[in-house]
Order: structure tokens, then sequence, then C-alpha cells
């Protein structure tokens, strides 16, 4: 059975794929609260004939269909979504303050009509096993790491290859395929300055702590200006700074919020040791009474997708789309934890030798991407509303069809053949 047959039943599920698609976004969970998305994908994996588990590190979700022997192919979409005000004006937009401004909604109906399709196909179609996993806390770079030490692997089987594909503001139909690294690794700290509060109209008697945050948030835009080499991609970014109440009184204590981006594991190691040493350093400087905390919060590995795979995989999305509509896709400081699956993650899940790919596909409906400003691509892309933005707005008619042929196409590739 070729691949073109497998895809000829992707018309028939459009309908049911879209208003599950549009439930999702309707309904949008944060990290680690997707308790209900997570049961809708996982009610639709059993009903395609999957032995699917649940709550696996948090509201994890795993489906498991095996066709003999051949390679175990694992399929990863994310459950969770922003906590972002959508501003797109759609008919089906969510409301309050959540939003799936990521695409992750998008990346959970393609996923499920790859499942479908592929569970749907004769026999003679491929052999294996496929494993679609719905990941929740992605956008915390928590739950990849928490589904593994929960044993994932170990109940599902070690995958020979994975394969997990996001959002980007290109024309829909269009997949884009990186070499070397795809997405960045990252550490998010937060950081705790002590200080000794008291009168404003006495300072001297006291440690401002928000003088010291002001001096290590200017400090810090010399890591990448002086510590880190021109031809590395790296980005320290302060998110978030809070300090006292009254303008009236200086406070005991300054947070900070700081991630760390490289697209290298030596950068992003050497930027984050300075981090903390230039924290330390000013806390120092400015006498605090007590050492400041220093605290990683999360952090994620560069995802590093496997280069034969990834040849194999483009090849197969320029038969199914053409070669015209398959790009190159720059690294960029995007973070993920998809790489955990592979070997980056070996310490929680003790296997070796998974390949990983993972490609963008384009969600830019052909009205949005003709009357974009600009005279290129690039221009295009500068202009059009990105990933995390409270107007990004996939066109799902075009978006999710594509999504699914191609999640679908690699999917077939990767496992085996009967014959």
């Amino acid at each position: 059975m070729t691949r073109a047959a497998v895809l000829a039943g992707l018309p028939d599920l459009l309908r049911p794929l879209t208003v599950f698609y549009l439930d999702l976004h309707r309904r949008p969970e944060l990290s680690g609260e997707e308790r209900s998305t997570a049961g809708r994908f996982a009610d639709r994996l059993e009903a395609a004939g999957y032995r699917t588990s649940r709550g696996i590190g948090g509201h994890g979700v795993a489906g498991v269909l095996r066709r003999g022997e051949g390679p175990v192919v694992l399929l990863r979409a994310e459950l969770d979504a922003l906590p972002v005000r959508e501003t797109t004006g759609l008919a089906y937009a969510s409301e309050g303050e959540v939003a799936h401004a990521c695409g992750h909604d998008l990346h959970l109906a393609a996923a499920a009509g790859a499942a479908e399709l592929l569970a749907r196909a004769d026999p003679g179609a491929w052999s294996g096993t496929l494993v679609v996993v719905g990941q929740p806390a992605e956008e915390t770079l928590e739950g990849a790491r928490a589904m593994l030490v929960d044993g994932l692997y170990e109940r599902v089987g070690v995958p020979d290859v994975a394969l997990a594909q996001h959002t980007a503001p290109l024309p829909a139909g269009m997949v884009a395929h990186g070499y070397g690294p795809m997405t960045a690794g990252s550490v998010t700290f937060r950081v705790v300055v002590h200080g000794r509060g008291g009168h404003a109209g006495a300072p001297h008697l006291t440690v401002d702590p928000v003088v010291t945050a002001a001096h290590v948030v200017t400090r810090l835009q010399t890591v990448v200006a002086r510590e880190a080499a021109p031809s590395e991609q790296v980005a320290v970014t302060v998110g978030s700074l809070r300090a006292g109440e009254r303008a009236n009184v200086v406070p005991d204590r300054a947070e900070l919020g700081i991630t760390v981006r490289a697209a290298g594991d030596a950068a992003l190691a050497r930027a984050a040791g300075a981090v903390e040493r230039i924290v330390r350093a000013e806390c120092a400087a400015s006498g605090c009474p007590r050492d400041p905390e220093v605290q990683r919060v999360s952090t994620s590995p560069v995802t590093h997708p496997d280069p034969a795979t990834t040849a194999a995989i483009r090849g197969v999305h320029a038969a199914e789309f053409g070669a015209e509509r398959v790009a190159m896709w720059p690294p960029t400081l995007a973070t993920e934890d998809f790489g955990l699956f592979g070997d980056a993650g070996r310490e929680w899940h003790g296997a070796s030798g998974v390949r990983l790919a993972y490609w963008m596909f384009g969600v830019v409906g052909p009205g949005a991407w003709a009357s974009a400003p600009g005279a290129d691509a690039a221009a295009k892309l500068a202009a059009l509303p990105a990933n995390h933005a409270p107007d990004f707005a996939p066109d799902v008619r075009t978006a999710l069809p594509a999504g699914v042929r191609a999640l679908t196409a690699a999917a077939l590739s990767c496992l085996g053949s009967p014959a």
C-alpha cells in the first residue's frame, strides 16, 4: 500500500479533525493543567485502536499500536497553551487569559489525524510499533522530562526514531527542515537579591536591592557582547524584575527571572555560568547581607535532528508537497524540550541512539500571505504574527491537512514494510 493510498483517507477525516481542533482552541489549558485536553486526545487515540496510557508525568498521554516486527516510531505533540489573551477576533477564539498562541492545538489535531490514518491503513502499509505522545508542560520545559522520569519508555518501548513538527508563519503547505541545531538550549533562573529595607529618606541605612538588581540587569548585557564569540548564537534576557510596593520604602528583596539561550551546548554552559557569577559578584559589591538565591528553574537541550533521518524525511516531503515547498530552516533561539526524547535525555530514560527528526510547517493562508507587506518572504515573515503573539492565527482549512500529510508521510518513511 503506497503513501498516496494511506493519505487518500484524509478527506473523510478533515471535518471531525477540524471540529476537534476548534474545540481544543476554544478551551486551552496552561502547562501542568491540561487534564481536559489530555482526555480528549486520549479518547481519540483509543477510538482509533491504540492502547492508551494516561497520566504519565502529569497529564501526559501515550497511545501504542503494534503491527508485528519493525521499528518503533514515536510521534510527539504538545498539550499545553500559553498565558496570553487572544486578540485574533476569530469566532472560535479562546476567552480569558489563556490561548493556544503557539499552535499546540494544531499539533495535536495533526497528530490525531496521522494516528487515525495509520491505524486505518491496510496491514500491508507498514509494520512495527507506532507510539503517539501527547506531552504536557512543553512551554515550561518540564513535560518531556516528567514523562521520561515516569517511565514512558518502559511503558511503550524505546523508539528508534522520534518525530515532531511545529507551526511557523510560513505559507500553509510548506515545510522547512534544518541541519545542525534546530532549536536552542536554555537555562531559566529565578534569582532573589537580598537587601536591607528601610525608609526612602534614609537610604544610607539600607542596602537597596533594587539598585543591585539594576546593576545585575545592566551587567548581564555584557555576557553576549563580551563573553560570547560573534559567531555564536546566544541571548540573555531578564524577563521579570519585581521589588517593593511603595515609592517611599526601600524593600528588602528583589526577584529576577532570567533566561539564557544558545545554539550550542558549550556556549550555553558558558553563558549560564556567567549569569551566576555576575549575580553573586554584584551582590557582593553592594554589601548585601545575605548571598543571593540562584535557582535553575528549568533547562532544555539543544535540539539536534539526526542528519540521515532528516535527509530521508525531507525527500519524502519533497515528493509529497513538491520540492519548491520544502525549505531550509536556520537555527533559532526558540527553545524546546523535545531533545530529551533522544540522547540528551539519557539521564532520565537510559536509552541511546534514539534518532530525532523535527521540522516546521506553515500555517498562513494564501490570502494572508499575499496581503502581508513586503516584497520577499523574509519581509512577509517579519510582518506576520509569529508564535506566542496574541494575534497568531493558523489558517486551519489549509494548515491542518498539510500538517497531517507531513506527519503521516514522515512516519511511514520511518516505519517498516511488511514485505
